[in-house]
């Protein structure tokens, strides 16, 4: 028998508690365990006027955007209609059945002025890494580094020369006002002279880049310092993107860590674009950490004829021991980038040698390149084919991992906001939510 039709009817009273619709295994409750805003309005309290009206409560703005960040909601005028729709949400945001959501522009309001000025979304990135920590799930031992490309919002269409591009702080928006105020930062203007071939009117920090393999676009760095253990994000920085800068922001993020948290690994896991002698020495012998890194080495040759490794060093000598016995010394003169020193043959001996045709055959006498750092190049050569060094390659995949999972389940794989600033918001915010759902994952819910 077919029922009958009911039709809603209004009450005069309602009986109903956010708490009940939640399900026990919904990702946002277990989220919510680790979130602990208690200090927010205390911190924020200087950066907001003691007259006028009310503002939103920043509280509800934060949840707000840890919410759409933890589920890849990238508008925020979407936002606030999910948080408006979703009882879910509404629960995590502590918003009542009878209250609204805020409108999208208080967000940018907020984002561009106290919420900039007061930095608080590191402090919140930080106060959650903190929280993985004393859960447990970082380990201190081993560490990972690695960056990828995040494409900006600008339009290659509306780039031009760098040379035809002008811009004044004055008469400038507010992303080309922001590029101005980097340029001496070395994960920024000061990490290269070379300057790029064109420039984005709209966002010039942005870096035209064809590092995809494809066709170029303009990109910022998202930079990832990891812990090995479950692969907790220690620290997240922006950069430009070029190698020089995704290496300064490595150290930035090391000095960080080790000063906030009191972390200090004994190993990093890197690739090649970490393997300069420079970040080399930097790491063994300033940081005395263990580089698991491959090292950047160009001296093989591919003529047939003999590559540095066929000579030997003598270090008590300061010189190198040619295949036929022969020294090549040095006056002591740094040469190319000031950290190089050059290893001549004589003349003489080079010229009457068996083996010349086959060490340099174009040149009268044979030159050895040999950098400063060279001491810790052949540490993290040494290092290179152990089973430490395995296991690093083998667990450097995770920060990877971290990058896909960025760009496909929180779908970040194209800025929203502009400059530096809007980068380091994003980039800050998308690891603070992989964080989050790390310790949702990880640490579960006791039973009750």
């Amino acid at each position: 028998m077919m029922g009958e039709r009911r039709v809603a009817q209004d009450s005069l009273f309602y009986e109903f508690r956010l708490e009940e619709h939640v399900p026990a295994n919904h990702l946002l409750r277990s989220i919510d365990r680790f979130v602990d805003l208690t200090g927010l309005r205390a911190y924020l309290a200087g950066f907001y006027s003691s007259t006028g009206r009310p503002s939103v409560d920043p509280e509800l703005m934060i949840r707000m955007l840890l919410v759409g960040y933890c589920h890849g909601i990238r508008s925020e005028r979407r936002l606030c209609e999910e948080v408006h729709l979703n009882l879910a949400y509404r629960w995590f945001c502590r918003l009542g059945l009878e209250s609204q959501a805020p409108d999208h522009s208080t967000f940018s309001k907020n984002r561009h002025g106290r919420f900039a000025e007061s930095d608080i979304f590191r402090r919140l990135f930080e106060e959650v890494v903190g929280r993985c920590i004393a859960e447990g799930l970082v380990g201190g031992e081993g560490f990972a580094v690695d960056a990828s490309l995040i494409e900006a919002d600008a339009n290659r269409q509306r780039s031009v020369d760098v040379t035809e591009w002008n811009a004044t702080a004055e008469a400038a928006s507010r992303s080309v006002r922001e590029y101005l105020a980097v340029l001496e930062e070395n994960t920024w203007g000061a990490a290269t002279e070379v300057r790029p071939k064109f420039i984005s009117q709209s966002d010039p920090a942005a870096q035209w880049t064809a590092a995809k393999h494809g066709p170029a676009i303009f990109a910022y760095s998202d930079n990832y310092l990891i812990d090995l253990r479950s692969a907790v994000i220690l620290d997240v920085e922006a950069s430009r993107s070029v190698r020089q800068a995704e290496v300064g922001a490595a150290k930035v993020m090391i000095e960080r860590t080790a000063h906030r948290f009191g972390l200090k690994p004994h190993r990093l896991a890197a690739d090649t674009a970490y393997g300069s002698a420079e970040m080399l020495n930097w790491l063994a012998e300033k940081q005395k950490i263990a580089p698991h890194v491959p090292v950047i080495d160009k001296s093989t040759r591919s003529d047939g004829t003999f590559a540095r490794a066929d000579f030997r060093y003598d270090k008590g000598a300061d010189a190198y021991i040619c295949p036929a016995g022969k020294s090549l010394g040095t006056t002591g003169t740094l040469v190319n980038d000031g950290a190089t020193l050059l290893y001549r043959g004589s003349t003489l001996d080079c010229g009457q040698c068996q083996l010349k045709a086959r060490c340099c055959p174009n040149t009268p006498a044979r030159k050895i390149p040999r950098s400063l750092y060279e001491g810790a190049r052949d540490l993290a050569r040494s290092l290179s084919g152990t089973a430490a060094f395995e296991q690093s390659r083998r667990e450097r995949k995770k920060v990877e991992m971290l990058f896909a999972h960025l760009k496909r389940i929180l779908r970040l794989d194209r800025l929203r906001l502009r400059g530096p600033c809007g980068a380091r918001t994003e980039f800050l915010l998308a690891a603070t939510a992989q964080n989050l759902r790390k310790l949702a994952k990880l640490i579960p819910i006791p039973a009750t």
